[in-house]
């Protein structure tokens, strides 16, 4: 047989074992993936009204920062002057007005947030705005979307400031006084809370975290 006539048996790979590498540029990453939220409290500034009834929605943000380890509060010019705290996964922001008037720095606090989100995203995002709950019992979460402010002059302010925007509202529960007279009904809210009450409205926490992680994954 000539040199010319020999076949040349192609030298055979043997299988590999090792993993295939993704390509990086199409690994996305979990995180780009959540909904963008907002959260928001409402209530008067401290350290006057600090662990108020009416303040209820602060101490349980407050809570849900240190909770999730996120960075403390810091004022934020941009952000309506409110303090903020950014982690990973969600943006906690108090408004610093008295409780009647948290509408602009809300909708400024609103604005900034999406300004700084990358264009895909400012869509997908969401505004959730943390409230204290009168008639409904000490601590207990609830959870609605737009809908009446029902006499909550907080409310009134976001949603006559946000332009009827439709935001979702955690409200967190501090009872009710026994008279309905305005009078007493404002006293209510603004007692401060007992060391046990504090706890009774911390113990939502849990409730609100998960509440959240479900909207980011919507």
């Amino acid at each position: 047989m000539t040199e010319s006539n020999k076949r040349i048996k192609p030298l055979s790979t043997p299988p590999s074992n090792s993993p295939t590498i993704p390509d990086p540029s199409s690994v996305v990453d979990p995180r780009m993936l959540r909904r963008p939220l907002l959260i928001a409290s409402l209530g008067n500034p401290s350290p006057q009204y600090r662990n108020t009834l009416h303040s209820a929605g602060h101490t349980l943000l407050s809570s849900l920062q240190q909770s999730l380890s996120h960075p403390p509060f810091a004022k934020s010019r941009p952000h309506g002057n409110g303090l903020l705290s950014s982690g990973d996964g969600f943006t906690f922001w108090q408004s610093p007005t008295l409780m009647n008037v948290s509408g602009p720095a809300v909708a400024t606090a609103w604005k900034t947030f999406l300004r700084d989100l990358p264009n895909e995203h400012r869509t997908r995002a969401k505004l959730i705005i943390v409230h204290d709950e009168l008639e409904s019992p000490l601590g207990k979460i609830k959870v609605k979307i737009g809908g009446s402010a029902r006499g909550h002059n907080g409310l009134k302010s976001c949603v006559s400031s946000l332009g009827g925007m439709a935001f979702t509202r955690i409200g967190v529960g501090i009872g009710r006084p026994e008279s309905r007279e305005s009078k007493d009904v404002a006293n209510y809210v603004l007692k401060k809370m007992s060391v046990m009450e504090v706890q009774k409205v911390n113990q939502g926490v849990e409730v609100v975290v998960e509440i959240l992680m479900k909207m980011q994954e919507e």
